[in-house]
């Protein structure tokens, strides 16, 4: 079933069999919580939906996005107006079995206020040591929800309570390649598509080229939802030509036919490729949307009183990290070859896509590789990037989110990954696409990067 309905995602299909069997095993319910975690798009909720239907049991989706009344889950007290069971309860009557798979989505995004702490109420629903006796406030009796299977999502997992933390098993889904979008496309989005708007195979042709040039043009995201949006964008257009007549037999789509038919193409990804610059160093970025590569842009001009500048719309934790990175380069002035007037000359660094809220201290070797750059005047080649925090002493911390940076920096043309040694056990896990065609350098301390690079 997940094989049928899912493609790659081979880590993710094994942990979840081992979890099925052991709770087919034991026939306990004790086992942990599985909790998807990843980027939207990657298929978290479809994910649960095979479960369900492997085991064959009813589906539920509650979703807990923007819940902040505890009341949502443990249900309202009937002295209230309009009282209602809570969301678990009622999930119940709307499956008709008191053994549903339940999927608990975005559980990341709760918060609170006055009414009650909605991630208190979870904890006893997702502890099977207490969910034999939950208690719903509408009901007031006890309801054995030991025999549900929970399952919940998140997108990040620094935003999940730590309580429930404790409570879950976390498997992480990471952004798709390009080449695995092509192949969900050609397997099962295009296919869908071609039923659901009543075409033929033949009134749909299209190449691996074209669905890579729309997927490369059209679409920007971590998982396939865009993508499936303009494919099925581009089937209601033949529809319609097909409707009024403009259509009669095969249909075979072009780049130029997408073209017109799409309207103007909505990314517009600028290559590294290029010579290097002066000033000029690639970071990375893990967000809700896949990872990427991070312009770090340094000017130098002339002023009384000489400082830096920081622009970009930086916050706070990434505005230290590019203080410390200055800190350091200051007090190894001599061993970098820096003969720079910091008296008199200011200092300004921007990080583009100023309208984009940026924070997090793993940018500090970039700031330093590109605030160097500038003030000793050597390039930096386009195609390395770099990741790892750094110290006043030099020493280059581990980070999070390696994975997903490295695969969306490579997408984006990035050869060379620079990342801290503390990481090393990381590389294990990155994608194998990345082993594959990137070179990975671990360095413990930042003159390691300035041996690499700037000699």
């Amino acid at each position: 079933m997940l094989d049928k309905n899912h493609f790659g995602l081979k880590e993710v299909k094994e942990r979840i069999i081992e979890h099925l069997a052991v709770k087919i095993n034991t026939k306990s319910s004790t086992a942990p919580i599985i909790t998807f975690v990843g980027p939207p798009g990657v298929g978290k909720t479809s994910l649960a939906k095979s479960i369900a239907d492997a085991v064959g049991r009813k589906f539920i989706k509650i979703s807990l996005g923007g819940v902040r009344d505890e009341a949502e889950i443990r249900g309202h007290r009937r002295t209230y107006v309009g009282a209602l069971p809570g969301k678990i309860i009622q999930s119940f009557n709307k499956a008709k079995s008191s053994n549903p798979v339940i999927l608990l989505d975005e559980i990341d995004k709760m918060s609170n206020d006055y009414r009650g702490d909605p991630t208190s109420a979870l904890l006893e629903v997702l502890d099977p040591q207490q969910n034999k006796n939950f208690q719903d406030h509408f009901l007031e009796l006890e309801y054995d929800l030991s025999q549900v299977m929970f399952i919940t999502t998140a997108n990040y997992y620094e935003r999940i309570p730590g309580p429930l933390l404790d409570r879950v098993e976390l498997i992480f889904l990471d952004q798709y390649t390009s080449e695995e979008k092509l192949a969900i496309a050609k397997n099962y989005i295009i296919p869908k598509t071609i039923k659901e708007n009543g075409l033929k195979k033949s009134e749909f042709k299209i190449s691996d080229k074209v669905i890579a040039y729309i997927i490369d043009k059209y679409t920007a995201e971590a998982g396939v939802r865009g993508l499936e949006r303009i494919l099925a964008k581009l089937a209601r257009k033949i529809v319609l030509k097909k409707v009024q007549g403009e259509i009669k037999g095969p249909f075979i789509i072009t780049q130029a036919i997408a073209r017109e038919l799409l309207g103007k193409e909505l990314v517009a990804k600028k290559p590294l490729e290029g010579k290097a610059e002066i000033g000029y160093a690639n970071g990375m970025y893990y967000s809700a949307v896949g990872g990427g590569v991070l312009g770090i842009e340094v000017n130098t001009y002339p002023s009384k009183n000489g400082g830096f500048k920081l622009t970009g719309s930086i916050k706070d934790v990434m505005k230290e990290s590019m203080e410390v990175a200055i800190g350091y380069l200051k007090a190894h002035r001599k061993e970098f070859g820096i003969g720079f007037d910091f008296e008199n000359t200011m200092i300004q660094v921007h990080v583009p896509e100023g309208a984009t809220p940026k924070d997090g201290p793993s940018a500090g070797i970039a700031f330093t590789t590109a605030i160097l750059s500038a003030l000793i005047g050597k390039p930096v080649p386009k195609d390395i990037a770099f990741t790892g925090e750094i110290t006043l002493r030099g020493n280059v911390l581990k980070i999070g989110g390696l994975k997903q940076k490295t695969l969306g920096a490579l997408e984006a043309g990035v050869k060379t990954f620079y990342i801290p040694k503390l990481n090393e056990q990381d590389i294990e896990e990155l994608s194998p696409k990345v082993k594959k065609e990137a070179k990975i350098i671990l360095v413990d301390n930042y003159s390691e990067i300035f041996k690499k690079v700037f000699k």
